[in-house]
């Protein structure tokens, strides 16, 4: 990290679907790789931990009590990651060993919620190895709905990284005007968008959002092909059969503060990308357009937001 620069590795990579372990290990591979690059961040897509449910639109997964559909929503859950047991210290781990800041994105079985369902969830680590904040998608997408629960606010939060603030979203709840208005609200000016990985997610947003709201964007995406489905997974024949060769094409990329591009999308391969920013720019950049400051209006027009974590239960002991 230098003076107001700040070195961001794009990890664009398929995961060992389904499957925490590996997955992890994985993970924790490339972030070793991007801190001996001389990143100070890196970034990886959605969901990556253990996967993305790419089986449920292929397999008719609205079919109500399917036998099915509740022998792989059994084993997505078992493959779930659990915080508070401590299921990411493979890579809080390595980020302390580093002194890198990570964002990952995992399918999160939530201890406070009965730990039997699945929250996709964006996951800050900091560069002393802290979860520091994990935000619950708010609402899923689509198909994601049968097999993911719906999110709350506590993670709609920012961090400092030297001279940025950073905050993100998780995949189309970027499109949402009010959640990237909290974070603006709180100073970011780095804003990571993570996907599960598809072009078409990231090729307009990404400069749609660094535009509004004269930031950096990172988007990064995952990357699903035929050929990470491993054999051994339930129903694994019926999964190879109906998926197509490339299900996740990626699409990773970063936009500057003006909306030009710092890197252009980048489809149908693992790599790791890295572009370097510099906070000048941002400065420069909200002479003209400071959506939370003087190009707002508090008295006509305010956002109130609930960080409350949500649970089932309150209990007094």
């Amino acid at each position: 990290m230098l003076d107001n620069k700040l070195r961001i590795g794009l990890a664009q990579i398929a995961p060992a679907w389904l499957d925490r372990a590996r997955t992890l290990d994985k993970v924790a591979s490339w972030i070793s790789d991007a801190a001996e690059k001389g990143c100070d961040l890196v970034v990886f897509g959605e969901a990556l931990v253990p996967g993305y449910p790419f089986w449920v639109e292929r397999t008719n997964g609205a079919v109500f009590e399917s036998a099915l559909q509740k022998e792989m929503f059994a084993h997505y859950v078992s493959q779930g990651v659990c915080i508070e047991e401590g299921d990411l210290e493979p890579v809080c781990e390595v980020a302390r060993r580093h002194n890198i800041a990570v964002y990952v994105g995992v399918m999160e079985r939530a201890g406070n919620r009965g730990g039997h369902s699945l929250y996709c969830t964006m996951v800050f680590v900091d560069r002393a190895g802290t979860v520091a904040s994990a935000h619950r998608k708010l609402m899923p997408t689509h198909e994601e709905r049968l097999v993911w629960a719906i999110g709350d606010g506590n993670g709609l939060r920012t961090h400092k990284l030297g001279a940025f603030t950073v905050g993100g979203l998780n995949c189309w709840e970027n499109w949402l005007p009010l959640p990237r208005a909290a974070l603006y609200a709180q100073g970011e000016d780095l804003h990571i968008a993570i996907w599960p990985g598809n072009v078409r997610n990231t090729a307009d947003i990404t400069r749609f959002i660094a535009r509004e709201s004269r930031s950096y964007v990172v988007s990064v995406s995952g990357l699903m092909r035929r050929s990470d489905i491993d054999a051994s997974l339930p129903h694994a024949d019926l999964l190879l059969a109906t998926a197509d060769d490339i299900m996740a094409n990626g699409g990773s990329c970063a936009a500057g503060p003006d909306g030009e591009w710092l890197l252009e999308p980048i489809a149908d391969t693992e790599c790791l990308s890295i572009v370097e920013i510099d906070h000048a720019k941002v400065l420069q950049e909200r002479h003209s357009l400071d959506v939370a400051g003087h190009y707002s209006r508090p008295d006509v027009t305010r956002l109130v937001v609930n960080r409350k974590r949500q649970a089932t239960a309150e209990f007094d002991d």
